[in-house]
């Protein structure tokens, strides 16, 4: 087991943190990205935490969290939207790949959640089929922000922000409630669950959820 590969979910998380700190800084010092990293895990992988985030362009996650070849196991779609395929492969990295940690990964400036927004107002343009069905998913967030009901919003007065963070906690909620593997390696401490939002500008992937045992204060 290399040094860099820290077992404990709060090991996990402070490596990842100290990694996102250094990005936002602008000094990143891109580790394991090189012939012998790449040589190294040809054969096997150790990665120190799966990564499961929206599909953003912007939300790359060996850089922003300053990771190298095999550091990550990264599952990605729009929104961040729980499925049998994320499921299944966040179990495999538990129970396969002996993770310490999952980081669910949202952003600011979400177009998911902006159009899960827009699709509950008056005016909404109807979306192809497998767009709708993927953003359905998003919508109890925003109506949960908007107040309740089923009638039209106003769009343009729901942050969505908030929504952001209302679909994040549902994501883990989820994923809990959907997997008795996740949840019961949690309830043996093996793992634990950090929910975050990325912020696009700073770079800063701020801690908003925590399930297990890790510290997510600044002096973790």
């Amino acid at each position: 087991m290399t040094e860099h590969s820290p077992r404990t979910p709060a090991k996990a998380w402070q490596e990842m943190a100290r990694g996102n700190e250094r990005f936002v800084a602008g000094a990143p010092l891109h580790p394991r990205q090189d012939v012998e990293r790449r040589e190294e895990v040809a054969g096997s992988q150790e990665p120190i935490a799966a990564l499961f985030g929206c599909s953003d362009s912007r939300l790359a996650a060996e850089i922003i969290f300053d990771k190298g070849i095999g550091d990550l196991f990264v599952i990605r779609n729009a929104g961040q939207v729980i499925s049998e395929s994320v499921l299944g492969s966040l179990e495999y990295a538990v129970a396969e790949l002996h993770v310490p940690l999952i980081v669910v990964l949202g952003h600011d400036e979400c177009g998911a959640v902006r159009a899960a927004i827009d699709s509950q107002a008056a005016d909404a343009r109807i979306l192809p089929p497998h767009i709708a069905n993927l953003i359905s998913r998003i919508v109890p967030a925003v109506r949960r922000v908007s107040g309740g009901g089923t009638d039209p919003i106003d769009a343009a007065t729901i942050d969505s922000q908030d929504v952001g963070r209302e679909h994040l906690r549902d994501t883990i909620a989820e994923m809990l409630e959907e997997s008795e593997l996740i949840s019961d390696a949690i309830a043996a401490g093996t793992l634990a669950i950090v929910g975050a939002n990325y912020r696009l500008f700073e770079g800063r992937a701020e801690p908003d959820i925590v399930v297990g045992s890790v510290d997510i204060s600044p002096a973790a």
